[in-house]
């Protein structure tokens, strides 16, 4: 993604060379963000979409859940790539901006990839699908102070891992047996 002079964000792949440029929105959350274009697009309809996903451990053990503002379901910070950046970048990105965490690529460690149709197809409020291969991390060492983004997180919640907030995201449901698993084994997961 560029921007041009004149404050407009033109897309680098665009679909069938017919993505028209966008007027620069602010880079928090959903709106104005690549996918958000890509869906001005193709609608609705089920779309492959790469991510990450951030488990962030305290000194005690306890996890980090947030509280979503479209569903009201407990989730671990998550959120889709941008062109251009990797997994750890995406992780590193999502974090801050939902959260208001810092976190150091070299202090994300990959545990799993959470991938599986029947974990990870997310059916959105507003009608949107997405099949999300997602890398997921442990972080335990970051800075800053919890400050919630308010488009996409309503409260956060330190819970111990053998006793999250409820109702929980399916996905993350998921990525915590995946944990558990990579904890147990040493062994990088794939689910």
């Amino acid at each position: 993604m560029a921007l041009s002079d004149g404050g407009l964000i033109v897309t680098c792949a665009t679909l069938r060379g017919r993505c028209p440029p966008t007027p620069r929105l602010p880079r928090m959350g959903y709106v104005g963000s690549d996918l958000w274009e890509l869906r001005q697009l193709v609608g609705q309809r089920l779309l492959a979409l790469p991510g990450a996903q951030v488990l962030v451990l305290d000194g005690e053990g306890n996890a980090l859940f947030q509280r979503r503002v479209d569903t009201g379901l407990w989730e671990i910070p998550a959120g889709s790539c941008e062109p251009g950046s990797s997994f750890a970048q995406t992780a590193v990105m999502e974090l801050a901006e939902e959260t208001g965490l810092a976190v150091d690529e070299r202090d994300l460690e990959p545990f799993a990839c959470l991938s599986a149709a029947e974990h990870h197809v997310l059916d959105y409020p507003n009608g949107d699908r997405v099949h999300a291969f997602a890398m997921c991390f442990v972080a335990r060492l970051w800075t800053g102070s919890l400050r919630a983004e308010v488009d996409e997180v309503v409260e956060f919640r330190w819970a111990p891992l053998i006793a999250p907030p409820t109702p929980m995201h399916g996905p993350t449901t998921e990525v915590l047996r995946l944990f558990d698993a990579y904890t147990a084994s040493g062994a990088f997961q794939a689910g």
